[in-house]
């Protein structure tokens, strides 16, 4: 049985900031979802504010890097998604308010 939990999981990547926007990914909405299976394997789905986005790669690495800090993690697969397409009404409304959408 694996005592790792979403929370955690969402703790670690709640340290990953845009560098293009000075956010987190969670509170912009672009992490979708985290399955934490009986072995202790994380998939996150998430997906990038555009498809062109310039620190795509690096970006992906960070979300797989995180979850390994939690002790018991296991593997860590990244599931980026398009769909469905981000927009800003994702983001939490700190995120809008810095950003002139609320």
């Amino acid at each position: 049985m694996c005592n790792v939990t979403k929370e955690q999981v969402y703790d670690e990547l709640r340290k990953i900031i845009d560098p293009e926007v000075g956010f987190n990914l969670v509170e912009m909405g672009l992490i979708y979802d985290v399955d934490i299976d009986d072995d202790c394997n994380v998939e996150v789905t998430m997906t990038l504010s555009t498809k062109s986005c310039p620190l795509h790669q690096m970006i992906v690495q960070w979300v797989e890097d995180a979850p390994k800090r939690i002790e018991g993690v296991k593997d860590v697969k990244v599931n980026l998604v398009w769909e469905p397409e981000w927009n800003i009404d994702m983001a939490e409304d700190n995120v809008k308010k810095a950003l002139g959408a609320l």
